[in-house]
């Protein structure tokens, strides 16, 4: 037989031999999988960080994308720590990410100060344009993107709630970082809300656990005393110890976050922070269809919820107002 017109391809039919056709298709798909870097800034027991990257996973689900298909995922929990975030930063950059979503802003800015180039989805970041992340808003200028926190003035917020739980306060400790700009202007909407509610309003720093410890108890000597605690990051480093010295004095405290009342803290009022994972899937999705960071604006939050723990208020001897447990989006019993 001669085989000297015949094709590679006829040739190996003919002869009853298979083309190596599934190593070219494992190769096409290796093209069509899309990589996500995931930096958190939650330590990776966190229910509410586990909560969150569920959120995302199945808002990507939602939009066609599915983990282990045509997408690989691969997560780091920093733990808002700054060492940790820059580790994990430079391993998640060595893996050659399409895009990266980042939790808070110590790991957005990790991500950051390696890659200009690769796509940055934030969410939760108080203040993107003051961190650098972003030039504007409304057009972000560089590669990153997303979702803000929340608004500053939402400080007043939480001592408003306060006094209608407690209407015989008339002291505020506010716990939060010396250096924190976050905390700082949390501090000064709550100073601003103050004297319309007879209320004198304190500082107590959140260095280490032991000056912490000291400076709670202190406060807590006079009565007619609460807590409230800021929403930077180094809250969430302390939250446990706080909880339990609230607990332990008999301060009603607000908190920035719901998880810490979930555990036992009285009331949170602040953004769905689940949700804003929900809406960066649709901004990773838009971006790895090509549209770029700079034309996504960073969007403000769009929900927020009222969550009152009312085993806690028994326990401090408070009635909360009908009227308040009707507007709560959640009540812990």
């Amino acid at each position: 037989m001669q085989f000297g017109h015949l094709k590679r391809r006829e040739l190996l039919t003919l002869l009853g031999i298979a083309p190596a056709w599934p190593l070219a298709a494992r190769a096409q798909q290796r093209e069509q999988m899309r990589r996500i870097g995931v930096l958190m800034n939650w330590a990776a027991d966190d229910p509410e960080g586990q909560a969150g990257v569920m959120a995302f996973k199945k808002g990507l689900e939602q939009l066609g994308w599915s983990d282990g298909r045509n997408l690989s995922i691969e997560t780091r929990w920093g733990a808002d720590d700054v060492e940790r975030d820059r580790q994990y930063a430079a391993e998640l950059i060595a893996l050659s990410p399409d895009i990266f979503l980042a939790s808070g802003t110590l790991s957005a800015t990790a991500l950051q100060r390696i890659t200009h180039i690769l796509p940055i989805v934030f969410v939760n970041i108080t203040d993107p344009t003051g961190s650098g992340l972003v030039e504007s808003l409304a057009r972000p200028g560089g590669n990153a993107t997303g979702f803000m926190n929340f608004e500053y003035s939402l400080g007043g917020k939480w001592l408003e709630l306060l006094k209608q739980i407690a209407p015989s306060l008339t002291r505020a400790a506010v716990v939060k970082h010396p250096t924190s700009p976050v905390d700082g202007a949390q501090f000064g909407a709550i100073q601003a809300v103050a004297p319309s509610l007879g209320v004198e309003v304190s500082p107590i720093s959140l260095r280490d656990a032991g000056e912490l410890e000291h400076a709670i108890a202190a406060f807590a000597r006079p009565a007619n005393g609460c807590l409230i605690v800021t929403g930077g990051a180094s809250a969430s480093i302390h939250s446990s110890q706080i909880i339990a010295l609230a607990a332990r004095y008999k301060l009603p405290a607000a908190y920035a976050r719901r998880g810490n009342v979930a555990r036992g803290g009285l009331m949170t009022y602040g953004p769905d922070r689940i949700d804003q994972f929900r809406r960066a899937a649709g901004y990773v999705d838009r971006i790895l269809k090509g549209t770029k960071p700079t034309d996504l604006p960073v969007q403000a939050p769009t929900k927020y919820e009222l969550v009152i723990n009312l085993k806690t208020a028994k326990a401090l001897g408070l009635t909360v107002p009908e009227t308040l447990l009707a507007r709560a989006d959640e009540v812990i019993e």
